[in-house]
């Protein structure tokens, strides 16, 4: 019944907001309070969610103070030197924008952390995009797909270390067999980057295309930056705070709101100047918090009613005895569905261990289920229970339904790519 109920509700939710009919805000929350109601668990109901939101209310507070930080630094025009750059570098060909873009990302997701990571590409590229009239919701996929792949799947990206502690792995073993999978994957991510800049290529007329090249040479396309003091006293806070947030000196909220209110004293002097700032930049960090906190909600009343457990459960029950072998390749299957719904600490300490146990019955080791649960980070980023998302959302100004519209036709296809990488390098064994 629970599981039944469970799998009604994830569809739900993604037909009202893929068709429109609410808003994610409203479906995300409305959808998991009904299932609950209907299983008889109403009078648990605010338990369940204060202990979502519990959960959240830190990543909230975050994102607030990291979207205002880098909505300043924006401002202030830090990053239009790099921007500038790329743009000479690319010659205003779309497809060396989009591979751009690719490598960009999949190189920022490096530190682990997805809001700084988006911060940074579309900081970079989204200029450019709306330059030439290129589609944003491909620097959104391409960006999801690079930290879903690649912080997803690094020891010290988050959600990989929570499947190492939980099933007490050693971090080189579990990650060694993971490399040669990941690396596949970025090129897989590459070449998609290649043919959607292809696709936008032909569909930029031609003439502004040949305008704006002529614009990058004579270097009309660039409005002039004067370097001052307070733009490298910004860059060397940047750069620091880069610099903690890998070495995990703190907090990353702690971090974040120690840098904006420096970036405040640096850039404006003023209290008036100041209020007006953070008036202008809560249109992008009010809805990022709201969207993130009902997610807190989704997540609470999934997990805590038993809904999440059930449908793991009863996937698990499709795989007969016989097959028990083939259970890390089910579970990297499973992952990306319930990488998509769930959230990450939902997924690692709930589903993952029972998965787990399940798979060391069959003798196989937990490194394995590890590895094959990090493949479905890649649809995770994509799904509405990621925190980062939502700041991405709000940075190219794109709808979640229309966002994964376009975001799951290349995320499938490059999510079972990478399972067929791990299975042919032996990450994961299908004996």
């Amino acid at each position: 019944m629970l599981a039944v109920l469970g799998f009604a509700t994830l569809g739900s939710f993604m037909l009202l907001v893929m068709r429109k009919h609410l808003s994610a805000f409203t479906a995300i929350m409305l959808t998991p309070i009904a299932a609950a109601l209907i299983a008889g668990k109403g009078a648990k109901l605010g338990d369940m969610i204060m202990n979502g939101l519990d959960t959240v209310a830190p990543t909230a507070a975050l994102l607030l103070f990291a979207v205002l930080y880098f909505g300043l630094m924006m401002e202030c025009k830090l990053f239009e030197p790099v921007c500038q750059a790329i743009v000479r570098a690319s010659k205003g060909d779309p497809v060396r924008i989009c591979v751009g873009t690719a490598v960009l990302a999949l190189c920022v997701a490096l530190d682990g952390d997805g809001t700084t990571s988006y911060m940074i590409v579309c900081s970079a590229f989204l200029p450019i995009y709306r330059r030439l009239g290129m589609n944003p919701l491909i620097l959104a996929t391409l960006s999801a797909m690079a930290l879903g792949t690649i912080s997803g799947t690094t020891p010290w990206g988050g959600a990989a270390t929570r499947g190492i502690s939980v099933l007490h792995l050693s971090a080189t073993e579990y990650f060694v067999h993971m490399i040669a999978p990941m690396a596949l994957t970025s090129l897989a991510i590459m070449a998609a980057a290649y043919w959607l800049g292809l696709r936008e290529r032909h569909k930029i007329d031609a003439e502004k295309l040949a305008a704006y090249r002529l614009d990058i040479a004579s270097g009309e396309a660039f409005e002039p930056v004067r370097a001052d003091w307070r733009m490298w006293c910004n860059a060397a806070l940047t750069v620091l705070l880069m610099v903690l947030l890998v070495l995990e000196v703190a907090d990353l909220l702690v971090l974040f709101m120690v840098a904006f209110v420096i970036a405040l004293l640096i850039n404006i002097r003023t209290i008036g100047d100041q209020q007006e700032l953070i008036k202008r930049q809560a249109a992008n960090a009010v809805p990022v918090m709201i969207l993130v906190l009902a997610a807190g909600v989704f997540t609470g009343i999934m997990t805590d009613s038993g809904m999440i457990k059930a449908m793991a459960d009863a996937a698990l029950a499709v795989v007969p005895d016989s097959m028990g072998n083939l259970i890390p390749l089910f579970t990297a299957v499973l992952a990306l569905p319930l990488g998509f719904f769930m959230s990450n600490d939902g997924y690692w300490f709930g589903v993952v261990p029972v998965l787990a146990e399940s798979a060391a019955h069959y003798g196989i080791d937990a490194n394995e289920i590890a590895r094959a649960g990090a493949i479905g980070q890649i649809l995770h980023m994509m799904g509405p229970t990621s925190a980062p998302l939502w700041v991405l959302l709000g940075l190219v100004k794109a709808e979640l339904g229309d966002f994964q519209k376009h975001a799951l036709r290349w995320g499938v296809p490059v999510s079972l790519a990478y399972i067929g990488f791990a299975v042919l390098t032996g990450a994961t064994t299908v004996t």
